[in-house]
This record gives structure tokens, C-alpha cells and sequence, in this order.
């Protein structure tokens, strides 16, 4: 189906079942254990080896000597694989670094060598007897010392977030020299990692030449073809299976070490081999969010309207990477005529730096909003008024290209009336409850929508089922029910008369799970495929397909109707289609945006930071199923919550890696830590998007959070940090005297 004009009146408009709170499918069966796990697939895989990972001690260097002995002797011991024994291997299109390494080492934790067993007890101990001698290498591993001299560098996350090296509009430093007001701060986030419950893991079986990988992976397609690659065997003799991944965040858009060891494994010891990376790998083996150091100046008339914006961020990545492109939605978000955004990217010696949740926008807009609020006080307006006066409905760069829509400030009004925010004194610690200062900060939240092609299988049986076959994943963010809803929405079918069938490289290509993109696209994916099905069931009942109606699980034509199951015949039927766009996503610039409110408490004598309550209100197109949205969003305000006030990988800067690399060093938020969050969803059908009207909102609900959070902390204290995370000795010295 060809999408190129905007969506009219059609089956999903009738909100029968989309738009509806449903359960999702898959919650009984990740709550009761049932749900089969790339590590866990024992029915499909039987008597499995397993092979544990040795990664690098160095971050840059060459292995002089590598000695398997002691492992090869070990008691279970089937096969290690080494670069030396693995055969050629290619780079993946989408790995910056080689995923088995040897003798060059590209970055600490590498992985350098694969120990396969009978037992993983067995793995372990013996991966502990490889001996390995290096040959280090001066590396590059702080990003301010590199930033100093690092080239310009443009790039697009491949999440809708770009921006060229430099992008110039109007004349930004003419316009900052004669501003009124002016303000020009700097503002750190550090590396981050994604920290998912579920290890990246992968189970590989050979059938002669063909090879099955179960593993956990968001994109199928992508990682059917990088595998494909890296073995250098035909993609056809490739096949994934991922119908279940214990969260992603972006980390399992592309394969890594586990998945192609898996394979290698697999093949040297003639039998099934299951891998998982041990959480230090996880932290350095594979990628991370890097870290960035950003610049924004901002002037304004006195009356608050925004003449000139900067926003030059710079950050760091191994040889061939990219940067993290921070300053992407300043190029969009507010008003104003002379505009200026840069990027500088240097070349580190730290893992991977790549796509975590909402790239490029979650610390840029950490960054913009903080200074935004800076600003705000700077004119003496409140912050929510002055967003509100440099709203735009265009794009600013190119003021003839509107948005689809755009309800950022019913998002900011709405925010602040369900919120209290007239309560809020706007002078700085001002508000106490017991030992508490209390504050409230709020921020902008904005993402881009992305349209991507998405294909699926349809058929329909005897009985009347209705069955989705697509190589889509469910990354928790109930892609099952959605797809599910789509299919009952189309067809005229209960829910319970779906069955939907995911994550298998098998079935017809999808757009994959990433970048908030996966919902809107997968269901117009499988919405188009179920408008072919309905033609064929039309025609086989002999009825007029342009007047048909699907209803109650009748297809109905003028006095006649047949039920679906009887139209489709003890044979059945299956069509296969997918949604492809045309240029509405050139024509109309597509976003979402939030309006996101936090209250704080800081302890006056210790500086601890405790969240009170949040509220996100946001704009995102047709929500599908308010209830997995709400769900989505409250994920995402709980990571923002993290990443502005514990999440930090620290960087050993004499040898190049990351220190706290487990769950006891690297801090993640915990129940205790969050407060009631409140999520609403403003309503929107974006015609312009899809057939299903919908856009996303996985990752809007992280974007502006961080910033939220240090503005309310500003507000309950009078110290402004602009440094994440807000840890208590960043500000403690800095609190008002206790009396």
C-alpha cells in the first residue's frame, strides 16, 4: 500500500478497538516465566553447549600471545574460537568495531575469545585459564582533552534526529551582540548505559549450511543481513528468532559479540551453542550513550522573544563512528530568526558510542532546557510563558514547511494547570516542608516521528481466525497488542479471534523496534495488509470489495453477509503487504512534543534529591492503546529520572574503560526512587503519518525529563548545576544555611 496523500476516513477510525486500554497479550507469559527468552529456547535447541566470552584487557594495543592450553585441557572443554581459527570475518554495517577482535584491539572488553563446554560452570572456569599478552598502546579516553581539537562532524542517528557540521541561519552572531538579554552557559551529560534486565544472549544451530540464531535483537532485518556479513554465507541461509526481548533501549538495534560467537561457536563444535555476555561486557563489550559537552547562548528581546540561538555540542566515538547528535531539535524546537548549531565529534578509544533511547535529543535537550529556564529568569518571565512566546508552527530553517501538527502549547498549558505550576514561587529556595526544599522545574519534551516501510502476512482460517505473521519485536512495549488491535480494528473481529506472530527474519520484513518509530509503522504495516485481505474475501463471497463491511465477524454487502470463516474456506486465505510512504514526511515536518512538570525535595543538610511527583503531558498522534502508551511513557520518565540524577559511566582515563560496569556500580533508579507519575495524552490524529493516524511515544517521554528534574532542584535550592548526573556534592557546599 502506498501512502501518499493523508490518510481520509477509514476502519481504523472506528475505535472499536484501537484507542482502547487493553492488556497486553504477552503480560501472562512474561509474568508466569512462560515466555521463551533467546537463552531459554530448550525446546527448540536440545543438548546445547555453552560458551562464555573473553574480552580484552586492553583498550588499544595488539595481542602478542594468546595461549589456550591450560583452557583446551579444562574438564568439559569442546572448542575455543579465536581470531586466528574463526575464518574471515567482515564488519557489519552496522557495527563501528570488529565484534571478535585479535590480534588489533579497538577497545577494552573486546571480545577476543570464545571457551565452549558442555556445562557453563564448565565455560567459565576454563575461559579463566586462557592466558593472553599484550602490547598496549597509547589511547585517547578524555573527551574534553580530545574535544579541543576535534573536526566538525555532521550525522543523522538514523532515529530522525540529524544535523549537518554546521548549520547557519540568518546571522546568529550579529543578532547575540545587539540582544537585549543574552545568556551563554555550558552543560556536560556523561556516557551512559543502557542497563536492560535481559543480557544480550543468543542460542545458534547449524543445519548444514544454514544457520538459526534465537537471540535478542529489535531490529530482525538488520541483524539477519549483519550476520549474513560478518559469516560471509547468504543471507537466505540466515534466520532470527526474537519473539521475546527483556528490554533494548536501543543497545539491541544491531548484533553483537554474543550472536555471531554464538555462530562461530556453534560451527567449530558441530553443535548447539548458547551465549550470553556477562554483565561487564554488556557495559564495555558493547555500545553506550556517549557522553557530550555542550554550548548554548541564547539572546532575546526584553519582551522575551528569542533573536538568536547557538547550540554547539561535541562528543566522542572509536575511528568511523559518529557523534551524538545533540543539538538536532534546536534546530526546531523554538522561534527565531539567526540560528547557529555545530558538532564536533573526536575520535575516542572508549567502546562504542551509539543509539540509546531517543539519541541525540534525551542530552540535548537536558542541555536547551536547562538554559531555556536560565533565560526565562534572566527576563524575569515565568519559563512555562516564555516557551509559549517563541512557539513556532513551522519549521524555523525553512519557514514554508509547516508541521503536520504541532500542540506544543496545549501540552505546556495544560501541563501547568493539571499540575499546580501557579503555586510554584518563582524565587529560588524559597519553599520548605520539614528539612525539605521543595521545588518544581518543568521542560520541553520533543521527537521526531519517522516513517519507515513495514510488511506483514495476514490470513484467515475456517474457523474465522485471523493470523499476523511479521518479523517485528516486542521489546515490552506491547507490540503484540497493538498489532493485535490493528488486525480485530480492520478485519471486524474480536481480539481473542487474532493470533499475532513476531520476531522470525521468516516473516515479511517489518519496520523493526527503535526510535519511537515502531508502533505507528508496524501497524500501518499490517492495517495494509489486512485491506488486501479484506479484498480477497470480498471477491472469493462474490461481494463489491469497495462497499464490503467487516463487522462482528461478518463481511456484509448491502442485504447480504457471510461469515468471515465461511468466506474463507476450508483452504483459507493469506495475502501478504506493507505501508510505503511518499514525500508527506518531506512536505509536513512530523514531531511530538511534551510539556514535563516535576516537584522535588531537597534535604537542606544532606542534599539528597527525592523526586515527589511527575506529570508528562503529550501530543503524539492516534495513542493506539492508551494503557501500553501510559506504560511507555512512565518508562521513559523513570529513565530521564536517572540519567539526571545517578546514571554516570565512569571513565578510567589511564586505561580506557568504564569501571562501574555491573548493576552495583552503575545506578539505576529503584521503586523507591519514583514517585506517582502522571501521563496524559492530548487528543490528536496526525493524517499526515499513516493510516493509523498514530506517531509514537517511547521516546518522548524520556526527551526533557533530565532538565525538568535540574530545574526543579534550581528551584528548590537557588543552585544551578549544570553538570549531569546531580549527585548531592555538586550542590551541598552550595545550600542555604540551615537555621
Amino acid at each position: 500500500m502506498k501512502f501518499t496523500t493523508p490518510a481520509g476516513t477509514n476502519p481504523i477510525d472506528q475505535l472499536k478497538v484501537i484507542g482502547k486500554p487493553h492488556d497486553r497479550i504477552d503480560g501472562k507469559f512474561k509474568t508466569t516465566g512462560t515466555a521463551p527468552y533467546a537463552y531459554e529456547r530448550h525446546d527448540a535447541v536440545p543438548n546445547p553447549a555453552y560458551g562464555y566470552v573473553v574480552g580484552a584487557a586492553i583498550a588499544t594495543g595488539r595481542i602478542t600471545r594468546i595461549d589456550l592450553a591450560a583452557a583446551r585441557a579444562a574438564p568439559g572443554v569442546l572448542t575455543i574460537v579465536t581470531a586466528e581459527n574463526a575464518g574471515t570475518l567482515t564488519k557489519g554495517d552496522f557495527n563501528t568495531a570488529n565484534l571478535l577482535g585479535g590480534p588489533e584491539i579497538q577497545h577494552y572488553h573486546q571480545a577476543i575469545a570464545l571457551v565452549v563446554a558442555e556445562t557453563f560452570e564448565q565455560a567459565r572456569a576454563a575461559a579463566a585459564l586462557v592466558r593472553v599478552e599484550y602490547a598496549r598502546t597509547k589511547g585517547r579516553y578524555d573527551l574534553a582533552a580530545e574535544l579541543k581539537t576535534a573536526p566538525l562532524k555532521g550525522d543523522s542517528s538514523g532515529e530522525g534526529s540529524a544535523a549537518p557540521p554546521v548549520d547557519r541561519v540568518g546571522d546568529f552572531e550579529g543578532a547575540f551582540a545587539k540582544a537585549a538579554v543574552t545568556i551563554d552557559a555550558r552543560y556536560t551529560t556523561p556516557d551512559h548505559s543502557h542497563a536492560m534486565m535481559e543480557p544480550h544472549a543468543s542460542t545458534a544451530a547449524w543445519d548444514g549450511d544454514k544457520l538459526t540464531l534465537w537471540t535478542s535483537n529489535q531490529m530482525i532485518a538488520w541483524g539477519k543481513g549483519d550476520v549474513a556479513k560478518t559469516l560471509g554465507i547468504p543471507k537466505e541461509n540466515v534466520r532470527l528468532i526474537s519473539p521475546y526481548i527483556g528490554g533494548g533501549f536501543g543497545g539491541k538495534l544491531f548484533v553483537r559479540a554474543d550472536a555471531v560467537l554464538a555462530a562461530l561457536g556453534a560451527r567449530a563444535a558441530a553443535r548447539p551453542v548458547k551465549v550470553t555476555l556477562q554483565r561487564p561486557l554488556i557495559f564495555n563489550n558493547t555500545t553506550h550513550r556517549p557522553a557530550t559537552m555542550q554550548r548554548i547562548r541564547i539572546g532575546a528581546t526584553k519582551a522575551g522573544k528569542i533573536t538568536a540561538i547557538a547550540h554547539e555540542s561535541g562528543s566522542g566515538d572509536l575511528p568511523g563512528g559518529g557523534p551524538e547528535t545533540a543539538v538536532s531539535q534546536t534546530r526546531l524546537m523554538y522561534a527565531g530568526a539567526n540560528r547557529l548549531t555545530s558538532m564536533r565529534l573526536a575520535v575516542l578509544d572508549l567502546p562504542e558510542g551509539n543509539a540509546m533511547r531517543a539519541p541525540g535529543e534525551a542530552p540535548g535537550l537536558m542541555a536547551l532546557e536547562i538554559a531555556m529556564d536560565e533565560m526565562a529568569e534572566k527576563l524575569g518571565m515565568d519559563p512555562v510563558q516564555f516557551r509559549i512566546v517563541n512557539d513556532t508552527q513551522v519549521d524555523p530553517e525553512k519557514p514554508e514547511r509547516r508541521y503536520s501538527h504541532r500542540q506544543f502549547i496545549q501540552c505546556l498549558t495544560q501541563g501547568a494547570a493539571t499540575f499546580g505550576w501557579d503555586k510554584r514561587n518563582a524565587k529560588p529556595a524559597q519553599v520548605r516542608d520539614g528539612n525539605w526544599l521543595v521545588g518544581m522545574g518543568m521542560a520541553a519534551g520533543f521527537r521526531n516521528n519517522l516513517l519507515m516501510k513495514s510488511a506483514a502476512r495476514v490470513g484467515i482460517d475456517r474457523k474465522g481466525v485471523v493470523t499476523v505473521s511479521t518479523d517485528m519485536t516486542d521489546i515490552g512495549t506491547g507490540t503484540y497488542t497493538i498489532i493485535a488491535q490493528t488486525a480485530a480494528e480492520t478485519m471486524g473481529v474480536d481480539m481473542d479471534k487474532v493470533v499475532v506472530l513476531l520476531g522470525d527474519s521468516s516473516f515479511p520484513a517489518s519496520s523493526g523496534s527503535g526510535g519511537q518509530w515502531g508502533a505507528n509503522n508496524s501497524t500501518a504495516g499490517v492495517y495494509a495488509a489486512c485491506m488486501k485481505l479484506r479484498e480477497q474475501i470480498a471477491q472469493k463471497a462474490g461481494f463489491n470489495s469497495a462497499d464490503a463491511q467487516f463487522a462482528d465477524g461478518k463481511v456484509v454487502s448491502g442485504n447480504r453477509s457471510m461469515a468471515l470463516g465461511d468466506a474463507a474456506g476450508d483452504a483459507g486465505i493469506t495475502v501478504e503487504d506493507g505501508i510505503e510512504y511518499g514525500d508527506l514526511g518531506k512536505k509536513y515536518q512530523q514531531s511530538t512534543f511534551a510539556g514535563h512538570f516535576v516537584e522535588v525535595g531537597v534535604d537542606a543538610y544532606t542534599g539528597v534529591v527525592r523526586i515527589r511527583r511527575m506529570l508528562a503531558v503529550c501530543a503524539a498522534g492516534r495513542i493506539l492503546n492508551p494503557k501500553s502508551a501510559r506504560s511507555q511513557v512512565i518508562g521513559a520518565m523513570t529513565m530521564g529520572a536517572g540519567a539526571a540524577l545517578m546514571e554516570e559511566l565512569a571513565v578510567d582515563k589511564r586505561f580506557g574503560f568504564f569501571v562501574n560496569h555491573d548493576l552495583a556500580g552503575y545506578e539505576v533508579p529503584v521503586h523507591a526512587d519514583i514517585p506517582h507519575q502522571e501521563v496524559v495524552f492530548l487528543d490528536e490524529v496526525d493524517e499526515f503519518s499513516s493510516p493509523m493516524k498514530a506517531k509514537g511515544v517511547g521516546e518522548l517521554g524520556i526527551c526533557g525529563v533530565g532538565a525538568a528534574i535540574a530545574n526543579a532542584i534550581y528551584n528548590a535550592t537557588g543552585v544551578r548545576v549544570r553538570d549531569y548526573p546531580i549527585t548531592l556534592e555538586k550542590h551541598l557546599e552550595k545550600l542555604p544555611a540551615v537555621a
